[in-house]
């Protein structure tokens, strides 16, 4: 049992080796990008939200 963990973490590091891992510019541009894609669409939808309820308002009366 414990030499098939050892083999299955040997092989796992044999794989880590092989990944093309971002550089830290690369992900701090990435980190960026998300932060301001979720603010965006933070503000469209509370927009849309407040415009909704205010058609709402309009037609219940």
């Amino acid at each position: 049992m414990i030499a098939k963990i050892q083999k299955f973490f040997s092989e796992v590091f044999v794989e880590l080796k092989k990944v093309s891992w971002s550089t830290r510019k690369e992900l701090i541009d990435a980190t960026w990008i998300v932060i301001l894609s979720s603010v965006f669409l933070e503000i469209f939808i509370s927009a849309t939200d407040l415009a909704l309820s205010k058609i709402l308002q309009v037609i219940i009366g």
